[in-house]
């Protein structure tokens, strides 16, 4: 994808699709919101749970919308908690590493990187099991 990456696009995505989130618990409305290689702007926010590791992040709602509208792999994401800049957490990482890679950029702090950087030791996509009968 050679598209230049508007970041203000995307934090405004993530900003306004945070409103939606469902955070009755922590009250840390999250929205995230993505480039996919074929141009696309897709978003996600979180959804609590009583049980706080049943939690859905923002980035999983990224995810998922990127498999419902066709696929493709995630160039940049942008991921806001009420109206700052987040950085993903460390589960969300791995799961943008195998839907973005190495290269995918975050934004942290205003300043793009590379999920690398983030995530310096991430479990390679080619080291996970694959069932050869899920075919």
């Amino acid at each position: 994808m050679t598209k230049s990456i508007d970041w203000t696009l995307l934090r405004n995505a993530a900003l306004a699709v945070a409103k939606n989130a469902y955070a009755p618990y922590s009250k840390f409305r999250v929205g995230a919101a993505a480039l996919v290689d074929d141009g696309r702007i897709i978003t996600g926010c979180n959804v609590e749970n009583a049980s706080y590791g049943m939690t859905l992040c923002a980035e999983c709602g990224v995810v998922s919308e990127l498999a419902r509208s066709g696929g493709g792999r995630l160039v940049a994401i942008c991921t806001v908690g009420n109206d700052e800049a987040v950085t993903p957490c460390g589960r969300c990482r791995q799961l943008l590493w195998e839907h973005g890679g190495a290269n995918m950029l975050l934004e942290v702090n205003g300043v793009p990187r590379k999920l690398s950087e983030m995530l310096p030791v991430a479990f390679p996509e080619e080291s996970v099991f694959v069932n050869p009968k899920a075919d």
